[in-house]
């Protein structure tokens, strides 16, 4: 029943009902997920914002801080300075003169420091004569609160003391367990310059400083004035600072000094602040919507007639494609496009259904028989290599002569038992430099052992190319060609020198050695059967070799050879450095 009354609907109505599910509603809910998004980005660029204008006053602050106690540093360490202060002065006339010895000090600080509001030294030394910058420490001065902070530290060091309208460094430059008078120097920043750093940090909401047990010492609110809450006789907690239904809190805590320790920046910003902008533009969405609904559909209402039925026809015989019917679209000589689309619908399916018959399965077919013929070829090669049967045995003999303390033919079995170890479980075409290089060590060291000292060997290989991958065994069989071929028929000692580094985008194997050498004609047999000769035979030497790297590189590879009988071989391989596809394991 209901296809009945849908075959009976209207064009223009199925396209507007089409209309409404696949481009209305999509754009109303593209508009409204990109407002979410926009909204999201926009939240995450202005806290990100804030956190960095968090971090530049966290930074900016603590450098005035840090300047302001390197000042109480210097006075600290000042022997002169100290030596005024701690010295009990006879006459007004002896204590002018030590005090003109020190007043460069603080006439430097006065220039060079104008982060600094004023440097005052208090000492209780009952010589010292009221100054600019030294007075007397009286009773009341112990009383006050930024004295009583201070009071219980023995050691010189300086501490912040903040207030809601300053911000001081006060250090103690003598030690009264070791000087006779106490002397304090109390250095004030200068509160324009700590307003103006608060000012330009971009911050767009109130900004609080925390002393290490959380308590707001210093605030400043969005409008830029100081906050009301924290007052000399009033303490703002961490708990009790104001925030708004939805708040962005960023807090940067000083961990690098000892007196900055544990006070921390406290940002809060108001989300709806830094939103106000995009929620704004969110009405425009509906005036949008009511504009891609109201047009597009009086287009429709105009267009909709006489291309539906034979759109539909059309698309369905495309469809019919995707399960190989090429059936043709009934055509009645109509001129207009979608005619002319049928025609050429037609005309395409012709061609398509030709080149897959013609074409693409028989180019398939070479394909497949191609690869089956290569993988036969490789698990022929692989199979001459694999002898399992044998590690077993070649196990009980090695057990068997440690028993009878046979040790070095033990050893030389177990390098045998190796190389057939990793014949067996090498499953993968290609393997690393690396465990080519142990293969070739087991077979030199049992090599070794066949000659006594006959063979000595050498191996050189650049560390960076060990973990590059090769066919495996592509070094191995001209390592076994010189040690068998070339070494075991002289009188002397055979010398085999391995040389493996990387050349621009190459892998160069260089293998030497001073054994017999090779005959012109045996040279020139084997570089026929690399240029010329396809067929694969039973050798499992330097032509399995041959065989193995034409089949993985193509021509990509260089091959060369220099002998000459009794001077010895010299054979270069060079292969590039590929990040080649490996082949798929190949059961045995």
């Amino acid at each position: 029943m209901f296809n009945f009354r849908l075959d009976h609907l209207k064009l223009r109505n199925k396209l507007i009902v089409i209309y409404v599910i696949c481009v209305f509603l999509p754009i109303v809910l593209t508009n409204v997920m990109f407002y979410h998004v926009t909204t999201l980005n926009v939240k995450k660029q202005k806290t990100a914002d804030a956190d960095q204008a968090i971090t530049l006053l966290q930074s900016e602050l603590g450098a005035l801080i840090d300047d302001a106690a390197g000042i109480s540093y210097l006075y600290s360490i000042d022997h002169q300075l100290g030596d005024h202060l701690n010295l009990d002065h006879p006459s007004y006339d002896h204590y002018v003169e030590s005090l003109s010895g020190v007043s460069n000090l603080f006439n430097r600080a006065d220039k060079e420091y104008k982060t600094i509001s004023s440097v005052t030294i208090m000492s209780d030394n009952p010589t010292i004569l009221t100054s600019s910058h030294i007075i007397k420490l009286e009773d009341d001065m112990r009383d006050a609160d930024w004295y009583r902070q201070i009071a219980n530290y023995n050691n010189a060091y300086p501490h912040l003391y903040v207030t809601h309208d300053s911000i001081s460094v006060i250090q103690k430059l003598s030690d009264r367990r070791y000087k006779a008078y106490e002397n304090v120097v109390k250095i004030d920043l200068n509160p324009n310059y700590v307003q103006q750093i608060f000012d330009l940090s971009g911050f767009e909401g109130d900004i609080y400083l925390l002393d290490p047990s959380h308590e707001a010492r210093y605030g400043r609110l969005a409008s830029g004035q100081p906050s009301e809450l924290i007052t000399a006789d009033r303490q703002l907690q961490l708990g009790d600072i104001p925030e708004p239904n939805k708040a962005i809190v960023i807090s940067k805590s000083y961990q690098s000094s000892r007196y900055l320790k544990g006070w921390k920046i406290y940002g809060v910003l108001d989300e709806a602040n830094i939103l106000y902008e995009v929620r704004q533009s969110g009405r425009f969405i509906l005036w949008f919507a009511g504009i891609n609904f109201f047009v597009p559909t009086i287009v429709i209402l105009i267009f909709s007639r006489s291309i539906h039925t034979r759109i539909q026809a059309i698309l369905r015989h495309m469809k019919s494609v995707r399960g190989n019917n090429f059936e043709r679209v009934p055509y009645y000589q109509e001129r207009d496009e979608v005619g002319q689309l049928a025609v050429e619908f037609n005309r395409m399916s012709a061609r398509i259904e030709n080149l897959i018959n013609d074409v693409y399965v028989s180019e398939i077919q070479k394909k497949e028989l191609a690869l089956r013929q290569r993988q036969a070829q490789l698990h022929a090669l692989h199979s001459q290599i694999n002898p399992h049967f044998l590690f077993n045995a070649l196990e009980t003999i090695r057990m068997r002569s440690l028993m009878n303390g046979e040790s070095q033919t033990a050893k030389t079995i177990q390098n045998m038992a190796t190389i057939f170890r990793k014949s067996i479980i090498w499953k993968r075409s290609f393997v690393t430099i690396r465990e080519e290089l142990e293969l070739i060590e087991c077979f030199l060291e049992i090599q070794k052992y066949r000659f006594d000292s006959k063979l000595e060997y050498h191996i050189e290989v650049d560390q960076s190319v060990m973990d590059i991958e090769i066919p495996k065994m592509a070094f191995l069989p001209f390592v076994e060609n010189a040690s068998i071929h070339g070494i075991e028929n002289i009188p002397g000692i055979g010398y085999i020198t391995i040389q493996i580094a990387q050349e621009q985008e190459q892998i160069m194997f260089l293998l030497s050695d001073n054994g017999g050498g090779i005959a012109q004609e045996k040279i020139d047999e084997l570089h026929r059967y690399i240029h010329e000769d396809d067929t694969m035979g039973d050798s499992i030497g330097m032509k399995n070799v041959m065989m193995r790297l034409k089949i993985y590189y193509g021509e990509a590879f260089n091959f060369t050879i220099a002998s000459a009988p009794n001077t010895g071989t010299r054979i270069t391989l060079r292969l590039p450095i590929t990040r080649k596809e490996q082949d798929p394991p190949i059961s045995s």
